[in-house]
């Protein structure tokens, strides 16, 4: 049994780490003004930092210039592209064929990876990006099981296929939507997409008979929800999916917090690991039990299973988990008094959750005392007042820098 790669999404250095930690085998990022996350994107310090760190620790970093590009963009393209292939980055990801051609000539050394954006559905599509230099491509996400069985069984040995495990779906094809620039003069293809799908918006219909009459037409008092979708979720689809042989697992989220990735990278990363060790006693329950506690929107397989679903439209539109947020990070264990960096209220009773790597069972404990970490004062409760505010607190277990604590509401 091959055990694939799990790919990890990674805006910041920080969260790069992060995502190692949880066990991710490489990470995603951005560059300048070339992904389609440019609010999250890695300058070329960052991105450094980021290559040096993962190669130390035998991981990988793919970088995202998945922009469908104009003319004027193309002397920047050919600059990043040179700082790439200086930097020994594992693989870049593109949509464009201009693109394509650039990095072949700019960046040989680096592999080249098809972006969702580019729609790849089919084994001839497929075909014409791998005999155009391309090593691996990464499924549109519109593609069921058997599609993508039917891939995986008739291409050639040297191509790789990564496919979505987990994250937001986009009312656009595979990503490819006009309706944020149309709206808010944001482009969606050029990484300032404004999210136009996740607003709430207020319908009206008119009666043929009656011009003027206006009925509202509502899911709630917020308005409805037209174009928002449920999160993707494969967690239960998991065996299936290793045993086609996929290459990589691929979780979206740039824009997430550290919390939503240590928890999503870890129940992943524990579900690969448990069926390919131990295939026959594997148990989906639990990790779904895990993800439903970070989650914010509901959940859907999409296509995956039936290429006919229609559930997953998202018609609450919520951005939310009314049962739990994110705690904190630790930034220094100590066996009476660790620091933790706080993200979210804390008050003497709370209930919080220590994430632990490698394990889905969470490590639960009620705060009994807290401590000011400047002048070590007892203190009923703190606020995360300022960035980076931080609170003394007994842990039941030792620790490391960087996991990361859940708080149950």
């Amino acid at each position: 049994m091959k055990k694939p790669e799990l790919l990890a999404p990674a805006g910041s250095f920080e969260k790069a780490k992060i995502a190692f930690m949880y066990g991710a085998d490489a990470v995603y990022c951005g560059t300048a003004s070339l992904s389609l996350r440019s609010r999250v994107e890695l300058k070329d310090d960052d991105l450094a930092k980021t290559i040096g760190y993962a190669h130390e620790i035998g991981k990988k970093v793919y970088a995202a210039v998945n922009i469908f590009a104009k003319d004027e963009s193309y002397d920047e393209i050919k600059k990043q592209a040179r700082v790439l292939n200086e930097l020994k980055v594992d693989g870049v990801i593109v949509s464009d064929g201009g693109v394509v051609e650039i990095m072949k000539e700019e960046a040989p050394d680096i592999d080249i990876h098809i972006s969702t954006q580019a729609n790849t559905i089919s084994l001839h599509s497929s075909m014409f990006w791998y005999h155009n230099g391309a090593k691996r491509i990464i499924l549109g996400r519109e593609l069921s099981k058997d599609q993508i069985k039917y891939i995986m069984e008739n291409k050639p040995m040297g191509l790789e296929i990564e496919m979505f495990v987990h994250g937001a779906l986009c009312f656009g094809y595979s990503g490819r939507c006009f309706l944020s620039d149309f709206l808010a003069s944001r482009s969606a293809n050029l990484g300032d997409c404004a999210q136009s799908c996740r607003w709430g918006y207020h319908l009206y219909a008119e009666e043929a008979n009656n011009p003027g009459n206006l009925m509202p037409i509502e899911y709630d008092e917020k308005g409805t929800y037209i174009f928002s979708s449920k999160d993707l979720c494969l967690i239960n689809e998991i065996p299936e999916i290793i045993d086609m042989g996929v290459d990589s697992l691929k979780i979206e989220g740039r824009l997430k917090t550290e919390y939503y990735l240590a928890t999503v990278v870890n129940v992943y990363r524990t579900a690969i690991d448990d069926y390919c060790n131990n295939p026959k006693e594997y148990d989906v329950s639990k990790y779904q039990k895990e993800l439903e506690k970070t989650k914010t929107r509901g959940l859907t397989t999409f296509y995956f299973n039936d290429p006919k679903n229609k559930d997953f439209q998202e018609f609450e539109g919520k951005q939310y988990n009314p049962d739990y947020e994110f705690g904190g990070k630790v930034v220094e264990y100590n066996s009476e008094k660790s620091i933790v960096e706080i993200r979210n209220r804390w008050q003497i009773g709370d209930t919080l959750e220590i994430i632990v790597p490698g394990k889905i069972e969470v490590e639960e404990f009620k705060i009994e005392e807290l401590w000011d970490s400047e002048t070590d004062e007892k203190i009923e409760f703190v606020n995360p007042g300022k960035l980076g505010q931080q609170v003394k607190v007994k842990l039941p277990i030792k620790c490391e820098t960087g996991w990361i604590l859940r708080r149950k509401k």
